[in-house]
């Protein structure tokens, strides 16, 4: 996970170097990126490609991380969940900024959803915009967002190593005696090793096999207030739980239902720690949880109409319940 927070944080820095934060120049200066600037292809491939995988490994290291019921190592386990919101908030804010069609419309979409906020909902709504509107203002505040928070996401980061070692690692068999322990090297160093081998393999293979295979084609089309896409939809990493917003009619039960979805994560640090880590229905939950997840993003892509409405109502229902009971 941090080889790949490193590959966004400089791909995104030299990206950076040649953007421009203005709704009349931001599309053609990611184009210009991509033709003018020398091996900047590559660099916005990088920074694309790496923010999917960068979320591939967040979602397996969670669960992983549920299954060992490593909620009772509380102060890593909140600022894994404060690293995760934060990398949730730069995605999005990134996501705006090449300015395409699905760029502005997910960002308009997206921001209304804080005026179901009694009395300041829409206060902040033209906080944020910067005017009545998705606009100049909210491009540049959200490139400045964009840049500024990683730089906060490294001070969490260090802050949740920090505190691994000093409580330790949990484990599936709830083991704390350093007889049934092995050396970190080789063992591990030689494993990560090939780990790294194989990740950078792997994202170089997508970078020169399927680069945009992740990117909607309509945000190649630049953003345009006037004509509104057909079917507007966040990136892949997204659809889980845009699938579950679109499964409640009720604008703030969705919300309030995506809300849920992170305390849900927080209130697993009062969980009772004395329960049994390993066993079979254990596994059988996990494998139900992680199969409704892959479900649910699947649904988040599709048009809402029968049957994938009925099917993310029905999903989104076993995402809460196999999540609390496990």
């Amino acid at each position: 996970m941090i080889l790949v927070f490193i590959i966004q944080f400089l791909s995104g820095l030299f990206v950076s170097i040649h953007y421009y934060s203005n709704i009349e120049t931001s599309f053609a200066s990611v184009v210009h990126i991509s033709r003018e600037v020398s091996r900047g292809w590559i660099l916005r491939l990088f920074h694309i490609n790496g923010a999917s995988l960068y979320f591939v490994i967040i979602f397996i290291h969670i669960i992983k991380n549920i299954f060992n019921s490593s909620w009772k190592i509380k102060l890593v386990w909140v600022r894994g969940i404060l690293i995760l919101i934060l990398s949730i908030l730069v995605a999005f804010i990134g996501y705006v900024l090449p300015w395409g069609q699905i760029s502005f419309w997910a960002a308009t979409v997206i921001t209304n959803l804080i005026s179901i906020i009694p009395y300041l909902g829409n206060i902040l709504i033209l906080w944020i915009w910067g005017g009545y509107s998705v606009s100049y203002p909210t491009l540049s505040r959200f490139f400045s967002f964009h840049f500024l928070f990683p730089f906060i996401i490294i001070i969490f980061i260090f802050l949740h190593i920090f505190f691994l070692h000093l409580n330790g690692s949990s484990n599936t068999i709830s083991s704390s005696l350093n007889l049934d322990k092995i050396h970190f090297d080789p063992y591990f160093s030689v494993k990560d090793l090939l780990g790294v081998i194989f990740l950078i393999f792997f994202i170089i293979l997508v970078i020169l096999s399927f680069p945009y295979y992740s990117v909607d084609s309509e945000n190649f089309i630049e953003a345009n207030s006037l004509v509104t896409p057909v079917h507007i939809k966040p990136e892949w990493y997204f659809l889980f739980a845009y699938a579950i917003l679109r499964s409640i009619p009720n604008k703030i039960g969705g919300v309030v239902g995506l809300i849920i979805r992170i305390i849900v994560l927080i209130l697993k640090i009062f969980q009772n720690h004395r329960r049994i880590k390993f066993s079979i229905s254990k596994k059988f939950l996990i494998n139900i949880f992680f199969f409704s997840f892959i479900i649910l993003t699947i649904l988040g892509g599709k048009i809402i109409e029968y049957p994938y409405e009925i099917l993310s109502k029905s999903f989104s229902f076993i995402y809460f319940i196999r999540f609390l009971m496990l």
